[in-house]
């Protein structure tokens, strides 16, 4: 078992504080919950470029975000995937969001804050399919 150092849970905390407070400023500001995966979708809907443009910069600052990060440190990141990997866990996940009606920001960041009962269950089964999923893969050995 790994023990985290101080400064590891000071990063978690300054991290989730962050996320906290950019999901309240996107509601107050826009009047929408910032869950990823629907302010992806409301990139895609109808309407005019207008529309369009505040999810725009919302997916584009979180592309941004990373790319900069790989730039600053890139050992954050490790080796990971291959590209063909990375695709096919991405559609994974949007098959999974639609599913689920939403994704981990939406309802582990947002619906939970909001005293959701829907998003507290699937958060829960969120986290419960991830455990399985890695306990299944250790057992098959295909995961460290």
């Amino acid at each position: 078992m790994v023990i985290p150092s101080a400064n590891d849970i000071l990063a978690a905390l300054g991290g989730g504080a962050l996320i906290g407070l950019a999901a309240s400023a996107y509601l107050w500001s826009h009047g929408r919950v910032a869950g990823i995966s629907g302010v992806l979708a409301s990139l895609f809907a109808p309407g005019d470029r207008a529309t369009r443009a505040v999810p725009a910069a919302f997916i584009g600052g979180l592309v941004l975000a990373g790319l900069v990060l790989r730039g600053a440190a890139p050992h954050v990141y490790g080796d990971g995937p291959g590209l063909g990997t990375a695709l096919l866990a991405g559609a994974l996940v949007g098959v999974g969001t639609r599913l689920g009606n939403g994704c981990t920001s939406g309802h582990g960041v947002c619906g939970i804050s909001r005293g959701s009962v829907r998003s507290v269950v699937a958060t829960l089964v969120f986290i419960a399919t991830g455990a399985a999923t890695v306990l299944a893969l250790r057992a098959l050995g295909v995961s460290p």
